[in-house]
């Protein structure tokens, strides 16, 4: 049975995906990323996760894009290959912002069309007292 990606499993596939330089292919990522995540996940199960689904089509447009890299001083490498990790990760969460704010608007326009009122939108969250019962025998 296919192993379940934790949250770190997923960032650290993501930042796998930012810092790709090659072609992307998803058995490719599929292979890199068995030693991360302790086993070799499916391609199924990577595209299963948006994050990683996304960060995969953007870093594909990017590299499909033309974007050669120039030969750079030896000196500069490390520099420049954080710079262009920092460069994709950070037009990645442009995206991902973008789509949140979209989901927002939906929500926005779905509360005020059903009747939730905004006071009922900022209510707190109920407290939660997690030493109630199960630290007692």
């Amino acid at each position: 049975m296919a192993k379940h990606l934790t949250t770190k499993d997923i960032q650290a596939i993501v930042t796998l995906i930012d810092s790709w330089k090659d072609k992307l292919t998803w058995e490719a990522l599929c292979d890199e990323s068995a030693p991360l995540v302790g086993n070799r996940p499916t391609r199924q199960t990577l595209r299963a996760h948006e994050q990683i689904n996304s960060a995969f089509e953007h870093q594909k447009e990017r590299l499909n894009s033309g974007a050669a890299v120039r030969k750079r001083a030896p000196s500069l490498n490390i520099a420049a290959e954080r710079i262009r990790r920092l460069e994709t990760e950070n037009s990645r969460l442009v995206m991902e912002n973008q789509r949140l704010l979209e989901r927002f608007m939906r929500w926005q326009y779905n509360a005020y069309k059903f009747g939730v009122s905004q006071e009922k939108l900022d209510a707190p969250l109920p407290f939660v007292d997690r030493d109630s019962a199960e630290g007692k025998s």
